[in-house]
């Protein structure tokens, strides 16, 4: 396995409560939520995010400010995006409709897990959510034929302090299970700076 790769190996027990399960991921502070979904013969019911009992499993209290919305075809690779500074977000995650490989890129410095990165497939059938603290790049490709992408951001977007790591960074070697020929990508994506030119500005 390449250094900066992890895998879905859980590090921590699980922590669980009534109606939401949340996974501790190996990058500290990142965690995966399981709803639990509720069904009867006239359809489903789950509650998606509850700041409460967010902090009451992790400690982490959030306060989203901004909702986001994409639609995009197979192929399309979104990333790796952060804001910095005062300016970084927190992102809760989800499929609405599809399946993507979400990536999250620990650029903490004063992590144990710096230059290391997480992945997990999501889906509008998984129920599963991945919240991302600040300190992260984010990215995900589309693995269905469309996905319909939703997050929460617990800071405004702020044009003037993005950033950004390539997606097909060498020290990073991720593996976005999409053939290369297949991505789609912005005009912005294709020139991302690596991995070891970010660390070169900190």
């Amino acid at each position: 396995m390449h250094p900066a790769a992890i895998t879905k190996n859980i590090i921590k027990p699980n922590i669980v409560t009534g109606n939401m399960k949340i996974e501790s991921s190996p990058l500290p502070g990142c965690y995966i939520i399981h709803d639990t979904v509720f069904g009867d013969s006239r359809g489903g019911f789950f509650e998606s995010f509850n700041r409460k009992t967010f902090f009451e499993l992790t400690g982490t209290d959030v306060d989203f400010v901004q909702d986001n919305q994409s639609t995009s075809i197979r192929g399309v690779l979104r990333g790796l995006h952060f804001q910095k500074g005062d300016a970084a977000q927190a992102k809760l995650v989800r499929v609405l409709q599809g399946a993507v490989l979400d990536v999250a890129v620990d650029l903490r410095e004063d992590s144990p897990t710096f230059g290391q990165y997480y992945s997990i497939e999501l889906s509008a059938t998984s129920h599963t959510q991945l919240f991302i603290p600040r300190g992260f790049a984010h990215g995900f490709v589309v693995l269905s034929d469309i996905a319909v992408f939703f997050y929460k951001c617990d800071n405004y977007y702020n044009k003037q302090q993005e950033g950004g790591i390539i997606y097909n960074d060498a020290q990073l070697a991720i593996d976005w299970k999409v053939p290369p020929e297949e991505f789609m990508l912005s005009e912005k994506d294709k020139v991302n700076p690596t991995l070891q030119q970010f660390i070169e500005t900190l």
